[in-house]
């Protein structure tokens, strides 16, 4: 680029200087010659001047001096050379001065300049002054090498200024485009930096907002792969364990296996739903979930979780404010954190698991307990990868993100013995 951008500027400027320089060129020739000829018409009328009134009679004329280079001479009536240099007998341009008229040409190689000598409104002789067009052409030459001294000269400071903005012009693309291959290389992190060009800047400013669109739209099919995984993997888990329980059963009624089968599924999708409606948010503002009452998504939660943790030794206790249990919280969205919550209670907690439902002020808080510790910074304990334990730190991060979308508000109220408080807002209808 940096090439062509030169040669664009040296065939502009070499365009403009020989529109400048040609005609230029032929107005210092014409110019030079012209000032000879009136120069040599000058020196010729002040020789005729020093002619006396009986120069036909034989009378001396004393010349003034002559022409660089030149000759000059004064011819009488019968056209012969009587004072000073010049051809012996007159030439076509001396004759034609005899009528009366001044005479300038350009013949033989030489400029002459011949002007009549009068007497009493007579022609009694003409002065002839000439110079060789050689030496015209030498000036002229001069001239023409001092101009093409200075086109040198504008085409050589052209040259700079062209690789200089040549330069400017193609280090931003450059640059640009090394942005772009690290990027095509899986860095998102690479952006393109500012230049002087404005142009340029603007195509680096929308080229950063692509990469960082891309980089949150590939950063939310990260996170929703993850808390899809991270989501269905109990539910899955227990789906399976019950279907392979009514295998193995041969005496039992299979509906009732069925029917809990359908209701896993249909967790299953409120799952998905859930998931797919937090990414969403990302993006743009989704209406807030549907309500149904807290009370009872506490009891659901027991029902399912009362059997993973008897089986590790540990007990679920759920004390419920009877107040606030008809307060109605977003259904699916809070179900989903409660999942996250008693999840995380069993895995890294220890000893009892308390779900504690009270009302503050008009708005149902839920408290999840363990008979735990967490020993890690509360600042970054829902930060995603943050774990205490085997893991990949999504659990924690998930359930804020899920609180946030519907306004509410997840916190660690206690670290020793371990307790997240949910705040909920209050919520209306049903789903």
């Amino acid at each position: 680029m940096r090439q062509r951008v030169v040669r664009v500027a040296l065939v502009a400027a070499a365009v403009a200087l020989a529109l400048l320089v040609v005609p230029l060129a032929v107005a210092i020739r014409v110019s030079f010659f012209a000032d000879e000829r009136g120069e040599l018409e000058r020196t010729a009328m002040a020789a005729a001047v020093r002619v006396g009134p009986r120069f036909a009679a034989g009378d001396p004329v004393e010349l003034p001096p002559g022409p660089d280079e030149g000759r000059l001479g004064i011819y009488d009536g019968q056209l012969r050379l009587r004072v000073g240099t010049g051809p012996r007998t007159a030439d076509t341009v001396t004759r034609r001065a005899l009528d009366d008229s001044v005479v300038e040409e350009h013949t033989g190689g030489e400029l002459v300049a011949a002007v009549p000598v009068s007497q009493d409104e007579r022609v009694i002789g003409v002065v002839r002054a000439s110079v060789g067009a050689g030496s015209v052409w030498n000036r002229v030459l001069l001239a023409w090498a001092a101009l093409g001294g200075v086109v040198l000269v504008a085409l050589g400071v052209a040259v700079l200024v062209a690789r200089r903005q040549a330069r400017s012009l193609s280090e931003p693309l450059e640059a640009l485009s090394r942005t772009s291959r690290a990027i095509a290389d899986g860095d998102l992190t690479a952006r393109a930096a500012g230049s002087r060009v404005a142009e340029i800047d603007q195509v680096a400013r929308t080229h950063n907002e692509m990469v960082q669109r891309l980089s949150e739209l590939l950063r939310h099919e990260r996170h929703f792969t993850a808390n899809a995984s991270h989501q269905l993997r109990t539910p899955l888990t227990g789906l399976r364990l019950g279907l392979e329980t009514a295998l193995n059963d041969s005496g039992a009624d299979p509906r009732a296996a069925l029917e809990e089968a359908l209701e896993q599924s249909q967790y299953l999708q409120d799952t998905i739903d859930e998931v797919l409606r937090l990414a969403g948010e990302r993006a743009a503002t989704a209406s807030r979930p549907a309500g149904r009452p807290v009370g009872a998504l506490l009891e659901y939660a027991e029902t399912r979780w009362h059997g993973p943790l008897a089986q590790d030794g540990r007990r679920l206790d759920l004390v419920i404010e009877q107040a606030a249990a008809a307060l109605t919280v977003p259904g699916r969205t809070t179900a989903q954190i409660l999942d996250i919550l008693l999840d995380n209670a069993r895995r890294h907690g220890s000893g009892t698991v308390t779900v504690t439902l009270r009302e503050i002020g008009d708005a149902p808080a839920v408290d999840v307990g363990d008979e735990g510790r967490i020993t890690t910074d509360p600042a970054t304990l829902f930060e995603r990868g943050t774990t205490t334990g085997p893991g990949q730190g999504i659990g924690l991060s998930l359930a804020a993100d899920l609180a946030e979308s519907t306004g509410a508000r997840l916190r660690l109220t206690r670290r020793a013995p371990t307790r997240f408080t949910l705040l909920l807002p209050e919520s209306r209808g049903s789903d």
